[in-house]
């Protein structure tokens, strides 16, 4: 295996970074935006250009990028046989429908949105076929039904285009969640979720009693992909879409994506009775209804989408085969139906582009009005019937000898004869496309007078039919080398059985299968007339009706579930989360119990119980007293306050510190905020509701206590231990928490920053609509109690505020240093500040306060998530992990030693954005108060003193006078 992580991976990133340009490019002309589309799909081929060789002379590429190894979880990819045909059908065709979309594509059309769509869609494709990891392919899986949802839904003007495409994704997702589910049995049994790893170890997975759950949820992945019965109904609603999406998705990638997993996984899946009769059955049916469905449809996208549904049926038959042989075949055919059915779909598309519609029965005789379409059309469709010289020739005569020597339910007969029908109805609804649409008499009713279309709409179509002839002429010389990388990669490798690409393999019961299927064939469209009027008058199932029927009933289901579980009571939600909570820890206790006691309880001192006491107390007092707001505010402040001294008791002065300041500033905003809240709540609940949540409270409650009780008497291993091992030598601190806090679950407290910051902006935005909408009317008539006090801003306190100011400062800044080493931190700095500064506008008022701001609060809660931000993603320059602390120690004389680390930035972020968010909060709750109406002062105090004076010596004046 060699090592080629450059090229590799940035052939698979560069068609995602290349889905940027074409939006920009438009502005600079059509052609700019489809050559600068085709650009990094150019390179993308070189590429891939330069790494087969190795892959060509029977090595493999890989790159490897660990992202979170703990989970399996790493960006690796490998580049084998299989993988290589995969990644140049998907770049070549897509180079190709670049080029036919240039011209095929109205100017109406939103050309640079189609291009994003297309180099999405290609990225995503090419990431399922050089993934070694499978979680990382079932990313890419899920991107391929997005994107592919975006292209068939690209006509958003069309019902039919917004249907196909959302009942693609709906089919494809659903399938895809199974296919998660398989894969991570894979993964479990095999201890790995590397595929290079699991594709070596097929015994052990064949021989798991796992085996068939894995199997069967993988198959619905692939089967609902790859459109195999009975999932086969949304590929042909997928025609609504433009004709170069329909040519991509139908030739190369996205219904192959579930043929390219099978054949990926075939090492370690194949080779048991379920994979046989599972994965055979099904595609020997899909090939037999799709072919049958064709043959009687009009539309000739619908023609040809059915007729995709059979070839894929017939490669998922191969594969199911599970022979080596088999194998090679199924190969051999992709390539063969890529070449064909990309050319009919982009002749098909030309036909629409220049008569105005696709329907068979309005079309006829165009082989004279547009010869170089119907050259191209009818190379292709002879191909897909399988005529010799040409490829499509060889591939079906290699699968019907194949057939012809498989044992299927009992015998040979049963899979000889219906791969037989399904081969003459093939050749049946081939010669249907070419007879009635491009011979017969011209017409004079067509809906746009056809000709044939510019120069560049051919030559994609026109390439691909030469391959056609190429590869009928010469298979060994052309497709031979892919075809054995590919099969052999397909195989596990070893060595692969004996074939020939050939046209000739001599009398054979495939040659008289073969020619029963072509004089069948034209049989049939002899009689396609009679044959079709009976087909319109028969019943049968309609997938369509079927599938809105299922949808329409589980939105039904689901807006019954909803309407009675959500119906807006959050006490209803709380009551279901925390009885199915409850459920589960019951479940889980049934299965293994609790662990041994090990340790003695501690004997509890009295101050201790009194505290334990008073918090019960406090606790029940608000349940009882909840409906009056101010007092129960207290009580929980009461709460925090004991929390806190517990936190203190139990050596934990970090969270008693933060405990304490996160309870101080709550309860000053929630102070605030009752000043908009009526003094009581009402009551709305009934008795019964009252008692039925005590109930789930009291239960809920004991379960708590006794699995905390429980481990706190039993010896537990955890992750203290590492942390307190490597607190100083990993992040250059003695305070583990405040380390925990700024290295080792520095993300997390980065995301805690952020939604924080993001609270304080939206309380802002809230307040915001509430001052400018319907509501701002009630704030505006807002009357206020008379009986309140005159002087709210008394002289005592404004001086204590005063001096307390400073000296706040002083200890948040302290605090901040030390956090490191010491309790603190910018957490509890940034409240400490938080607190003097929500002590100033209590004291003196919100407008005096407010002109002595400095900075605005929006912007300190940006400037801190960004500096944390670039203080986290500094450790990448150093090539370490998001937010790894660095550290060092420095003398500045007179000084002595300290340390210095990039932690600090990080707290500083952290303090920046909790000062920001507290006080924005602040400010949103002043706005709404002012804006009801209620006084402001611009002076300290609402009544000074020496003001006093100054007036009673100014009236003695003017007594005097």
């Amino acid at each position: 295996m060699v090592s080629g992580s450059g090229l590799l991976a940035v052939m698979v990133i560069l068609p995602f970074i290349g889905a940027l340009v074409p939006g920009l490019m438009i502005r600079a002309g059509r052609d700019a935006c489809a050559m600068f589309t085709a650009v990094p799909t150019i390179l993308a081929l070189v590429f891939l250009g330069v790494l087969a060789p190795e892959v060509m002379a029977g090595g493999t590429v890989s790159a490897k990028i660990e992202w979170l190894p703990a989970l399996g979880l790493n960006a690796n990819f490998f580049l084998d046989g299989l993988g290589l045909l995969f990644a140049g059908m998907i770049l070549g065709m897509g180079l190709l429908i670049t080029l036919y979309a240039r011209f095929y594509l109205s100017g109406e059309d939103p050309m640079g949105q189609f291009y994003t769509y297309l180099l999405l869609f290609q990225g995503a494709m090419l990431g399922i076929s050089v993934s070694d990891n499978i979680l990382l392919l079932l990313v890419f899986w899920e991107l391929t039904s997005l994107s592919s949802f975006l292209l068939i839904g690209y006509w958003k003007h069309l019902p039919e285009g917004r249907q196909g495409a959302r009942m693609a994704l709906t089919v494809t997702g659903a399938g895809g969640l199974a296919m998660i589910a398989g894969m991570l049995i894979l993964g479990n049994i095999v201890g790995s979720y590397d595929l290079s790893v699991i594709l070596q170890h097929g015994d052990e997975i064949r021989a798991s009693e796992y085996y068939l759950p894995a199997l069967i949820l993988i198959l619905l992945g692939a089967f609902t992909k790859s459109a195999q019965f009975p999932f086969h109904f949304w590929l042909p609603h997928a025609m609504a879409a433009p004709t170069p999406v329909s040519a991509y998705l139908h030739s190369a990638p996205m219904v192959k994506a579930g043929v390219f997993l099978m054949a990926r996984m075939w090492p370690v899946l194949a080779g048991t009775d379920e994979w046989f009769y599972i994965v055979s059955t099904v595609g020997l049916i899909t090939m037999g209804i799709g072919a049958l469905i064709a043959l009687f449809k009009d539309d000739l996208k619908a023609l040809l989408a059915f007729s995709t549904v059979s070839h894929l049926g017939l490669l998922t038959m191969l594969l199911g085969l599970g022979t080596k042989l088999a194998a090679v075949v199924a190969v051999f055919h992709i390539i063969n139906h890529l070449t064909f059915k990309a050319a009919l779909f982009m002749s098909a598309g030309i036909v629409d582009h220049e008569t105005h519609t696709r329907d068979i029965k309005r079309l006829g005789g165009l082989a004279s009005l547009m010869p170089a379409t119907a050259l191209i059309a009818v190379v292709a469709a002879l191909s897909m019937a399988g005529i010799p010289p040409l490829n499509g020739f060889m591939s079906k005569e290699m699968m019907l000898e194949e057939v012809a020597h498989t044992d299927w339910w009992g015998g040979k007969w049963p899979i000889i004869i219906l791969a037989t029908t399904g081969a003459l109805f093939s050749v049946a609804y081939s010669f249907r496309f070419i007879g009635h649409t491009f011979f017969g008499p011209v017409r004079d009713d067509y809906p746009h007078h056809p000709h044939d279309p510019p120069t560049g709409m051919l030559l994609a179509p026109g390439f691909l039919a030469v391959l056609v002839v190429a590869i009928g002429l010469a298979p060994s010389l052309i497709a031979g080398p892919i075809v054995a990388a590919a099969s052999t990669a397909v195989i596990g490798g070893g060595e692969l059985p004996y074939y020939s690409l050939k046209l000739w393999h001599g009398v054979n019961p495939a040659l008289f299968m073969s020619i029963v299927a072509v004089i069948g064939g034209a049989f049939l469209l002899w009689l396609h007339r009679p044959l079709d009027k009976a087909w319109i008058r028969a019943p049968r199932p309609e997938a369509k009706a079927m599938f809105d029927r299922v949808v329409a009933r589980t939105v039904l289901g689901a807006r019954w579930l909803v309407e009675s579980t959500h119906n807006g009571a959050i006490s209803r939600y709380l009551a279901i989360f925390v009885v199915a909570t409850v459920l589960l820890g019951f479940a889980a206790f049934q299965g293994g119990g609790l662990p041994a006691q090990t340790r003695e309880m501690l004997p509890v001192p009295p101050l201790v119980g009194v505290g334990f006491v008073l918090t019960m107390l406090a606790t029940l007092a608000t349940v009882f007293a909840h409906r009056n707001r101010f007092r129960t505010l207290i009580l929980v402040s009461v709460v925090g306050l004991m929390v806190s001294a517990g936190f203190v008791y139990l050596s934990a002065p970090d969270l008693a510190l933060t405990q304490i300041s996160v309870d101080t500033v709550t309860v000053m905003l929630m102070l605030l905020a009752l000043h908009f809240l009526p003094k009581y709540t009402p009551l709305e609940s009934p008795l019964s509701m009252r008692i039925r949540d005590g109930v789930i409270a009291v239960i809920a409650g004991a379960a708590v206590a006794a699995l905390a009780y429980s481990f706190l008497l039993t010896d537990v291993s955890s992750i203290s231990d590492y942390h307190l091992a490597n607190s100083y030598k990993g992040g250059g601190g003695t305070n583990v928490v405040n380390v925990i806090l700024v290295d080792f679950r520095g993300y997390d407290t980065y995301g805690e920053i952020v939604v924080l910051g993001i609270a304080g902006l939206t309380l802002y935005a809230l307040m915001e609509a509430l001052l400018n909408g319907p509501a701002s009317r009630r704030l505006r008539n807002w009357t206020f109690p008379p009986d309140r006090s005159r002087d709210r801003h008394p002289l005592m306190m404004v001086v204590a505020t005063r001096v307390m100011m400073p000296i706040a400062a002083l200890v948040g800044v302290y605090i901040f240093l030390r956090g490191h080493n010491m309790p603190g931190g910018g957490f509890v700095s940034g409240l400490v500040i938080s607190i003097a500064l929500l002590m100033q506008y209590m004291a003196s008022g919100f407008a005096w306060t407010q002109e002595r701001k400095r900075f605005e609060y929006h912007a300190m809660i940006g400037w801190g998530v960004i500096i944390a931000g670039l203080t986290g993603a500094g450790a990448w320059l150093a090539g370490a992990p998001f937010l790894t602390s660095a550290f060092g120690y420095f003398t500045i004389p007179p000084f002595e030693e300290f340390e210095l680390a990039t932690a600090m930035l990080f707290d500083l972020g952290v303090f920046l954005t909790v000062l920001g968010a507290v006080m924005l909060m602040l400010y949103s709750l002043s706005r709404m108060a002012r804006y009801a109406g209620e006084t402001v002062n611009l002076e300290p105090m609402d009544y000074d003193p020496s003001r006093r004076v100054d007036a009673a010596i100014e009236a003695d004046k003017k007594d005097d006078a």
